[in-house]
């Protein structure tokens, strides 16, 4: 292998999946050189042709379908493994190059190790799109090029090429999982673990060992920004290599970046910005502002360019978004509560909900949403796992079982009362009825509307 070269000639690399980040990965190598084979287990997916034409007239291979036995002499054949997110340790191709002594690394992995700009990387169960958009919305007030990459904006492979000052990544625990040595980031951020994804990582531990590799490999100046709020984050803290800086919403917090009187503050109690004033002043969102604001401001920005960021900064799709409102009843999209800590968090933002749960579970124990009974009028269950969400809140509750979106929006909006909020906040994965989150939301969206539409019929 030519480690972090930009000559890759003679190198084969296999990529595993072709959609954002397969394809940028792909066009990486084949700049560089190397021979490249995609294989894609799923074709047919919305933009895939296109995908798949671009790669080919480049010049890789691309392979539509892989049985089990086959991976293990592709891996053989290959210098370096490179998995889209999503592929789990236990998939054919990841124990052929354990078990072959075959390189595996990210997309992540290897745009830190080539980066010549800053990285801000940040990493959490919940808050990572939000807050890496925040930072850079913040260092761009101040005039520094930021680009918001990763799971959001530009695939980081083509990020990593473009003329950026600053790369500020949103990091999953899965693209952490393929990190090495070479992932360094000037800042990382850790926004809170709780548990999620238990199916992929094998357990809770597995899982938050991996969300902590966003600062195993730091340098003694770089940075953790880390929430000292969160007891598992604040304890992995204490084993950065690097400096520390935390962020609270404890209103007994004295130091950090904190809340002080009303106001966001730094740890020299500067104000950042006063709460009245911000567009969003649920807990969870001053946690975001304030993680945004300890990691941009050790990053470019200044004190007027992340008050202005934050004063502007709207909520983004599929959280807790307002949709429309029908009979003294809203309706509130937040398709994005993929795990039941995001759903605890956006029930605990209303005073009396009619919840629409459910999809593919992720191997995680449901019943942890019982204590949202005494603020929820009702629950629809909905998807693979409708029988668990049932189980969940049977004898607290009333509960409705909808086998498709339409039904569940007239389940909740019958169940519901003037003043009620009907929430999707499903605490599960999508990929039962829809291909994403976004897709459910737009479901979800479609059917509001038309019910509203219809005057509620």
């Amino acid at each position: 292998m030519s480690g972090e070269s930009n000559d890759w000639s003679g190198e084969r690399v296999l990529v595993v999946g072709l959609r954002m980040t397969g394809s940028a990965v792909a066009r990486s190598f084949l700049s560089r050189g190397a021979e490249v084979i995609v294989v894609e287990e799923r074709p047919g997916a919305l933009g895939y042709a296109e995908l798949r034409d671009e790669l080919l007239a480049a010049g890789a291979q691309i392979i539509e379908s892989s049985e089990e036995s086959e991976w293990r002499s592709l891996v053989a054949g290959v210098d370096l493994v490179v998995p889209s997110p999503g592929v789990p340790p236990s998939h054919a191709v990841m124990i052929a190059a354990l078990n072959q002594g075959v390189p595996v690394r990210g997309d992540i992995d290897l745009a830190v190790g080539e980066s010549s700009v800053p990285v801000v990387a940040v990493t959490g169960t919940n808050g990572k799109t939000t807050v890496t958009t925040l930072i850079a919305a913040m260092l761009e007030a101040n005039g520094v090029r930021a680009g918001a990459a990763g799971n959001i904006g530009w695939a980081v492979m083509d990020a990593q090429q473009r003329a950026f000052d600053v790369l500020v990544v949103e990091v999953s625990s899965f693209q952490l999982h393929s990190t090495t040595e070479t992932f360094s980031p000037s800042v990382s951020v850790l926004l809170n673990i709780a548990e999620d994804h238990t199916d992929w990582h094998g357990s809770f531990g597995e899982y938050s060992q991996d969300k902590a590799r966003v600062f195993r490999r730091q340098g003694p100046g770089d940075l953790l920004v880390y929430n000292s709020d969160d007891p598992i984050v604040a304890s992995l803290a204490t084993e950065a290599p690097g400096r520390t800086l935390s962020f609270s919403i404890d209103p007994s917090a004295t130091s950090g970046y904190r809340i002080h009187r009303g106001e966001l503050v730094t740890p020299d109690g500067d104000r950042i910005a006063r709460i009245s004033d911000l567009p969003l002043q649920a807990p969870h969102d001053l946690a975001n502002a304030l993680a945004a604001s300890a990691a941009a401001l050790n990053s470019g920005a200044n004190i007027e360019s992340v008050h202005a960021a934050l004063l502007s900064f709207a909520r983004l799709h599929h959280r807790a978004e307002p949709i429309g409102e029908n009979q003294g009843v809203a309706f509130i999209n937040d398709s994005k509560a993929t795990n039941p800590h995001a759903t605890i968090t956006a029930v605990g933002g209303y005073e009396s909900c009619v919840l629409i749960a459910g999809g593919r579970n992720k191997g995680i124990d449901l019943s942890i949403l019982r204590p949202l009974s005494k603020k929820l009028r009702g629950v629809v269950a909905i998807g693979e796992c409708a029988a668990e969400i049932e189980a969940a809140f049977e004898g607290a509750t009333p509960t409705r079982v909808a086998t498709t979106m339409k039904d569940a929006v007239r389940f909740a909006a019958e169940m519901s009362k003037p003043g009620d909020v009907v929430l999707l906040s499903p605490a599960c994965a999508s990929f039962d009825w829809y291909q994403s989150y976004e897709e459910r939301g737009d479901s979800f969206v479609s059917e509001v509307e038309a019910f509203i539409a219809g005057d509620g019929q």
